[in-house]
């Protein structure tokens, strides 16, 4: 496979403007593990390996299990595995990544605000944003996972 651009050599502004939302998300009230949740979600959808790779070790290392990273993909089915929150964050990932089906609905948008607030709505909004741009980079570019030591 014939390697594509490195968008960080290429295009260094572009990247530093991915890298700035990067750190806004970062810095945001969404808890550490619930980020790389919308991560792994949004990238599984996207089918950004690179980044469900990255984002599912980001999540081990923060503790987060086999058997929920697993799960991820059809959390709808997994009973009471994820959290009401949990549950409503996958959601909203699956309505604004797939955005062209029907957008964030009003069902789902109500309940966000009921349980997150509109600060951290708009905050998790911002981290879903951030990982489909970061998803599209991935894709695009066709980065590939990090080959790991197996245990």
């Amino acid at each position: 496979m014939k390697k594509r651009i490195d968008f960080n050599v290429v295009q260094p502004k572009a990247y530093d403007a991915m890298d700035a939302l990067d750190r806004y998300v970062n810095e945001s009230s969404i808890g550490k593990l619930h980020k790389e949740l919308i991560k792994i979600k949004a990238s599984q959808l996207n089918g950004c390996a690179y980044c469900v790779d990255a984002h599912t070790a980001d999540a081990q290392k923060l503790g987060e299990s086999l058997q929920r990273i697993f799960l991820i993909s059809a959390w709808r089915e997994s009973g009471n595995i994820f959290t009401e929150a949990e549950r409503l964050l996958f959601q909203i990932t699956e309505e604004i990544t797939l955005i062209s089906q029907h957008g964030l609905s009003e069902a789902t948008y109500e309940q966000a605000i009921a349980i997150f607030g509109e600060e951290k709505t708009a905050e998790i909004i911002m981290s879903v944003v951030t990982i489909n741009s970061w998803n599209r980079i991935g894709v695009a570019t066709q980065l590939r996972p990090l080959k790991r030591v197996q245990h």
